[in-house]
């Protein structure tokens, strides 16, 4: 049987697994779905029709499922829906929008660390194995693929897409897509500036793998003259490419596709 605290306000039409532990002054409105193990701390509020996996823990003062902040919108604005996985932890003062089209998602994997005052804005999607440290603010239509972790106070303008396993430090302000497996800095635009060993070994790529990441980065990324989209056609031309670089390749190309170097622009509405 779920435990619901006293002072917790749960619309009637939602679907509680049976240990779902929902905190003081939480606020479940209607159509949400939760899944076995999850915990609401107090004060958090879960927005209509929001589908929730097993075992996530959200922290005090989360709003889950929130209108998307969008000029000319209002209550009877019909928007679209947010689903989250499995094995999330939600911190204090995270918020996270659905999506502003009706039929889509916003949408959250397994496995995710989202710290203290995170936003994720609208029609993102998140993979799995991320971490989002303090204040990190992702505008809407973003992709951050499996592995990313972005340090205290990164922004990501929207339709950026994060590749796997990268790494931005803190304030980063990113507004164009970043190739999997890098580190990034800076802002307005953020300067690559090495490959993300930590990550590479938290995603258990051999030593063999990590060496060929480390020799297209150097190929692609330090090297004077003709401009990365060259280097990177030079370096898919070879025969015998290891996947990951295929990967790094592949996301310079699709990011070269859109004039500000954001491939999902390509896909705005």
């Amino acid at each position: 049987m779920s435990q619901i605290h006293p002072s917790a306000v749960v619309a009637k039409k939602t679907q509680l697994a049976e240990t779902v532990s929902i905190g003081p002054n939480c606020v479940v409105e209607s159509g949400v779905s939760i899944g076995a193990g999850t915990e609401l701390c107090a004060n958090v509020v879960i927005g209509k029709d929001v589908k929730i996996g097993v075992n996530n823990q959200f922290f005090a003062n989360c709003v889950i499922g929130g209108r998307p902040q969008i000029l000319g919108s209002n209550s009877q604005t019909e928007i679209g829906g947010l689903s989250i996985g499995d094995n999330n932890t939600i911190r204090e003062q995270v918020t996270i929008h659905p999506s502003m089209y009706p039929g889509e998602l916003t949408k959250v994997g397994n496995d995710n660390l989202l710290m203290i005052g995170a936003h994720v804005g609208h029609d993102c999607v998140l993979e799995d194995s991320i971490v989002m440290s303090n204040y990190v603010q992702l505008s809407g239509h973003c992709k951050i693929e499996t592995g990313v972790w972005l340090s205290g106070l990164v922004a990501v303008q929207q339709f950026c897409t994060i590749g796997k396993w990268c790494y931005a430090a803190g304030m980063a302000g990113i507004n164009h897509d970043v190739p999997p497996f890098l580190v990034v800095s800076g802002h307005y635009p953020p300067r690559v500036r090495g490959v993300n060993k930590r990550g590479m070994k938290r995603a258990g790529l051999s030593e063999e793998q990590q060496d060929k990441i480390f020799e297209a980065y150097k190929n692609l990324y330090r090297q004077d003259g003709s401009p990365l989209l060259e280097r990177a056609k030079a370096l898919a031309a070879e025969n015998g490419l290891d996947e990951n670089v295929q990967a790094m390749l592949r996301a310079i190309m699709q990011s070269s596709e859109q004039r500000f170097g954001r491939y999902l622009e390509k896909f705005r509405h």
